[in-house]
């Protein structure tokens, strides 16, 4: 058996379901007598290799077990860090936070997860009660303890306790508000405990169905980024000196929405939000922070109105931006550092409705309290967590989410590339759908924070353009520059020429460019009335040398270029 290679398996198995594993959450072990394998800080299960996990003397693990700390907090967990960064045998590593509990389970491989399933019952008010009756008097449950060493030394004392009354060890423990550990000797065994606790959890799986985005979207989120631009930029310290554009960089931000039948379920209406309106585990801290904004305001107006009020008042009292707004008849908007800041708050938010719902068949949710709260925002291991999870990308155009037309390929793809590598967020917009969607694979490949979509879109068709501008504000929450490139050339003399030709030249050439800018603008005007003078969008029209010198046989296509 080679464990180390059973480890990255099975840890990969579980980071790739997101039934267990949402947004890099959970960590994984394997020990031999001597030595401890355990994933380090920032590594990502779902695509692990053995330089992802930080290796430990185990004897000098013991020293947290035996070693009697500090009675502060604060001074008590720089202790365990240093100890537990003595006991490392690989350099440059963070080993896990919970590492310590990892060491005391008698058991080779230990995979502890934050499963939805699993959380809709460890969430709940009947929590323990409902844990003995479908599991048995001997399932190992710890009440919600403080994580790090806190957490250790109860799980370690409750282990014992479990020895002495059971005559065996615990293969599996149950973590109140957090997670579940699931350990065995042999990783199939693994596969088999998680299994077979899913199957009794999942008996009502939840029914979740897409919603179509509405159009008044783009009629309000813009508006919305440029508040929290706005908010961003004081929160900075800075001003509108003429010397630096505020509006850029980690000052922009990026807003994506979501939109199906479960987030409807809570914005419907206050008592609904409410369910929903504390955490129920440390990892929605980290990526959604402890408080949201909820805006149940029924015209678009009024929304922005309302959001004029909360935002301020949000950040005034709590002094950090909202990294969550449900929006009533919009969505869950997460409002993110960047494009993939903001696809971990969707997810991460959306599992906490998941939980909500799953914990009605348990007595109802049971959220975190407020001292729970307070101590992991104040942790400095979580707030370790965070800044590894915010990442970010550098860039003159960082933050900046720019529309190219004709962008699948030649020229514009080179426009939107370069843009791409300088921190932008890009919008494909073309035609050619298979080509377009290659395009935009190969740019999420090439950076880690800002991403790439593709919309398809007929420049010559203004519902097209419209649908455009409606998936780019879902996805981005703004359009800070539109390049209209997309072009087509049909050469021919008078002879040649036909007006069906002549038509599709100018139409595309010309026109596009007069319908575009016409439905790009109305995003454009809302985001500068709700910012500060500094800011301004763009609409760049890509034209030729034909456009202003003719040649023979081009007088349609130079006529179109004229005009753009």
């Amino acid at each position: 058996m080679n464990g180390v290679q059973d480890l990255i398996n099975i840890s990969q198995y579980y980071g790739k379901d997101s039934r267990f594993v949402i947004a890099g959450g959970g960590n994984t072990s394997y020990k031999t007598a001597d030595r401890l394998w355990v994933k380090a800080s920032g590594s990502a299960l779902a695509t692990i290799t053995e330089d992802g996990f930080a290796v430990l003397d185990r004897q000098k693990l013991q020293v947290l077990s035996e070693r009697q700390y500090s009675e502060n907090t604060a001074e008590r967990e720089e202790q365990v860090k240093n100890d537990l960064a003595a006991a490392c045998i690989s350099q440059g590593k963070r080993p896990s936070v919970e590492t310590s509990m990892h060491n005391v389970i008698n058991y080779a491989f230990v995979v502890h997860l934050h499963p939805t399933a699993v959380n809709g019952l460890m969430c709940a008010q009947n929590a323990e009660s409902d844990l003995k009756q479908l599991f048995g008097e001997k399932a190992l449950y710890i009440p919600y303890t403080d994580p790090g060493y806190v957490l250790f030394k109860k799980v370690e004392d409750s282990i014992k306790a479990h020895r002495e009354a059971f005559g065996e060890e615990p293969s599996v423990i149950w973590l109140q508000n957090h997670g579940i550990f699931v350990a065995a000797d042999s990783i199939e065994e693994i596969k088999t405990q998680y299994d077979a606790i899913l199957a009794k959890l999942e008996v009502k799986p939840l029914v979740i169905e897409d919603r179509d985005t509405c159009s008044c979207t783009e009629q309000v989120l813009p508006a919305l980024r440029m508040m929290l631009c706005q908010e961003a930029i004081q929160l900075a310290g800075q001003t509108c000196s003429g010397i630096r554009n505020p509006y850029a960089g980690a000052n922009l931000k990026v807003l994506k929405v979501r939109k199906n039948s479960l987030v409807k379920s809570f914005y419907d209406s206050a008592e609904a939000y409410a369910k929903i309106s504390r955490p129920f585990t440390p990892d929605g801290i980290v990526y959604c922070k402890s408080n949201y904004i909820y805006i149940d305001a029924e015209e678009s107006q009024d929304k922005i109105a309302q959001a004029q009020e909360a935002i301020p008042a949000f950040v005034k009292k709590f002094g950090y931006l909202p990294k969550v707004i449900l929006i009533k008849g919009i969505g869950l908007v997460a409002v993110g550092d960047n494009a993939a800041q903001c696809d971990i708050i969707l997810d991460v938010y959306e599992d906490a409705m998941k939980i909500a719902a799953l914990a009605e068949n348990f007595g109802g949710a049971h959220p975190m309290t407020q001292a729970q709260i307070d101590f992991i925002d104040n942790w400095e291991v979580e707030n370790y967590r965070r800044s590894v999870a915010a990442g970010g990308a550098s860039g003159r155009a960082e933050n900046k989410t720019i529309v190219v037309t004709g962008a699948a390929q030649g020229f514009g793809e080179g426009i939107a590339r370069c843009l791409l590598l300088e921190g932008a967020n890009i919008v494909v917009a073309d035609l050619n759908e298979e080509v377009g969607q290659a395009t935009v694979a190969r740019f999420n490949a090439m950076v880690k924070s800002n991403r790439a979509i593709f919309v398809k879109t007929n420049v010559s068709d203004i519902p097209s353009i419209e649908n455009l501008v409606h998936q780019t504000i879902c996805n981005f929450g703004a359009i800070d520059a539109f390049i209209s490139n997309a072009g087509v050339l049909r050469a021919g003399g008078l002879e040649d020429m036909t007006p069906e030709n002549f038509e599709f030249v100018t139409k595309i050439n010309y026109n596009a460019y007069f319908y575009c800018a016409k439905v790009v603008s109305r995003v454009m005007k809302l985001q500068t009335k709700y910012s500060g003078e500094d800011y301004y969008a763009d609409i760049i029209q890509v034209n030729s040398k034909s456009g202003l010198r003719g040649s023979k046989a081009n007088f349609a296509y130079a006529g179109g270029k004229f005009g753009g």
